[in-house]
């Protein structure tokens, strides 16, 4: 629940694929060199590639299932220390009314502060009566349609469908 990498610059409705796009991680896994080694998750708002795996839309057999369900348990993680976040920090459930670079520095401060209270294994805030709307799920944004506009997007889609596929088989299979 430790949060290890912030990009705090993007507003709110800036959709999550795309400050991916934008990012140093994105360039490292996309470029030439390629001196990142791993595997990321990403909801279904994301880009599928060999380094950055999503949900199977229409899951085909129990295999497919095993994998959409190790996903699913795996980025909860993630959701969970954002609740986390939110219920430490009240001000990050809506706009923060400061210009720019102090909203940028109040949300590090909550993030390095979480961190320190996540450390300390100091007790989780309980959780908030209303449901969070920020907190829902991606998965039909619909911003993954212009990655599928160009040759060489579809040519990256379908890197990451076979690596995907091959997790499947080999891990998933059974």
């Amino acid at each position: 629940m430790q949060i290890t990498n912030c990009v705090v610059r993007w507003p709110g409705s800036v959709h999550d694929s795309r400050i991916l796009r934008e990012s140093n991680i994105f360039r490292n896994f996309e470029g030439p060199e390629k001196p990142l080694n791993g595997v990321f998750l990403g909801d279904g708002g994301y880009m599928l590639r060999p380094w950055l795996m999503t949900p199977i839309r229409n899951p085909a057999g129990r295999a497919q299932e095993n994998y959409n369900t190790a996903h699913c348990s795996t980025r909860s993680i993630i959701e969970r220390t954002n609740g986390v976040l939110k219920r430490r920090w009240y001000c990050l459930h809506a706009e923060l009314r400061y210009d720019p670079a102090a909203a940028c520095n109040i949300i590090l401060a909550c993030i390095v502060l979480h961190n320190i209270a996540t450390t300390l294994r100091l007790p989780e805030p309980e959780p908030l009566d209303e449901e969070d709307p920020d907190d829902e799920d991606n998965e039909n944004d619909g911003d993954e349609g212009e990655y599928h506009a160009h040759a060489c997007e579809r040519r990256r889609v379908l890197a990451g469908q076979m690596e995907r596929n091959r997790l499947v088989q080999h891990y998933f299979n059974h």
